[in-house]
């Protein structure tokens, strides 16, 4: 329950027990809760703890009048904004209901008591004060907002500075590589300038895919075509997209697949996807001549695609991150700004799309990382 749903609480404060019954009785309804105090002393308690929408006091009371109680309920930090109608039987002469004035009263009421007119009086308080709860609670509202959108303005920044980072490199290397082909037109190395050419166009097209894909999860736009996939099919291919990459780093690839078929449900183009970003990761986050292992097997009704490198690996207190949109782990194992930190995040994404689900099995700095994936098997 908020702040702004909970009861509205006044205070009575009166020293004869009948006269608290009366007063309560007269204001009573949904939504009040009412508290009432046989003396000063009592009141200052219940002061303490609680926050009142308004307060009745009697002026003569035994020990502490209500005058007193009212110029104590002004000395204080908790207590000194709540509005106190004095209630007396005596005589309402200037001088008095200066004191009271003088006390903090916001009015003086006599008895006997016109109940529509109490009432009356009381529910203004009660609407103001419902007024300010309700206030409070934009405003904390407005707050929580505010630091939300600094927060995504932030990451936006973030990521459009990573992102003019990352296309920067692609970029130049085709501007270079036009200038090469103008200047050795006819040569042998036109061969050599245009698969350079094509590496940074597929780069950057590989960027810009992982991006509207991202936008497009987000925007739930993303439909699976679902059909009937072997498992060992869909992996080798995956393997096939990233194998440049492998070879490039001289890295070795090790795999392990089971020979009686797996298959399920589920869509060519995004399971090979999610295999395809773990092996592209493996081998971008594990030094030159490093070793990618890659396994298919089944448990119960799942399969369980598993990618394991001994490179950099990632810092205990960083594995918590590695699937948040953005998170990019340095060659320490922690996190830095290189790349734009979409593959892992797309992963899980597509993963849970197919009912499945995605975990870090193990990693440590200088010791590489495993993961698994699981995917259920066709029914």
């Amino acid at each position: 329950m908020t702040a702004a749903e909970q009861p509205v609480r006044f205070l009575l404060v009166d020293d004869l027990p009948e006269n608290l019954v009366a007063l309560e009785a007269l204001l009573k309804r949904e939504g009040l809760h009412c508290h009432c105090a046989r003396s000063g002393e009592e009141a200052l308690e219940l002061l303490l703890v609680n926050d009142y929408a308004l307060a009745l006091l009697d002026v003569q009371m035994p020990g502490m009048d209500g005058f007193e109680l009212a110029e104590l309920m002004r000395g204080s930090e908790r207590s000194r904004h709540v509005p106190i109608i004095f209630v007396t039987a005596g005589t309402g002469n200037t001088t008095r209901r200066f004191r009271g004035y003088e006390a903090g009263a916001v009015d003086f009421i006599q008895k006997p008591i016109e109940a529509d007119i109490l009432r009356s009086k009381a529910n203004v308080f009660f609407e103001l004060y419902n007024q300010r709860r309700q206030i409070a609670t934009q405003r904390d509202s407005l707050a929580a907002l505010g630091i939300e959108l600094q927060a995504t303005d932030a990451q936006k920044n973030r990521f459009l500075a990573v992102l003019a980072h990352e296309l920067r490199n692609p970029i130049m290397a085709l501007v270079a590589g036009l200038r090469l082909l103008e200047r050795r037109e006819g040569t042998g190395d036109v061969a050599e300038i245009r698969s350079a050419m094509n590496r940074s166009l597929s780069h950057m097209t590989r960027l810009v895919e992982d991006l509207l894909d991202i936008s497009r999860i987000e925007q739930g736009k993303i439909s699976l075509r679902h059909e009937d996939l072997v498992l060992q099919d869909v992996v080798t291919f995956a393997i096939e997209t990233v194998q440049p990459t492998i070879d490039a780093a001289g890295h070795a690839l090790h795999l392990q697949l089971p020979d009686q078929p797996i298959t399920l449900r589920g869509d060519h183009a995004r399971v090979t996807q999610i295999v395809g970003n773990l092996i592209s990761n493996a081998a971008r986050y594990t030094p030159n001549g490093g070793t990618i292992d890659v396994g298919l097997r089944t448990e119960d009704r799942w399969a369980k695609i598993e990618v394991a490198d001994n490179g950099i690996g990632i810092a205990a207190e960083q594995q918590g991150r590695i699937f948040d949109i953005f998170a990019q782990v340095a060659p320490d194992g922690r996190m830095n700004q290189d790349g734009l930190g979409i593959g892992l995040a797309l992963v899980k994404q597509l993963v849970e799309l197919h009912g499945g689900r995605i975990l870090l099995k193990r990693s440590a700095p200088g010791e590489g990382s495993s993961f698994e994936v699981w995917l259920p098997l066709t029914g």
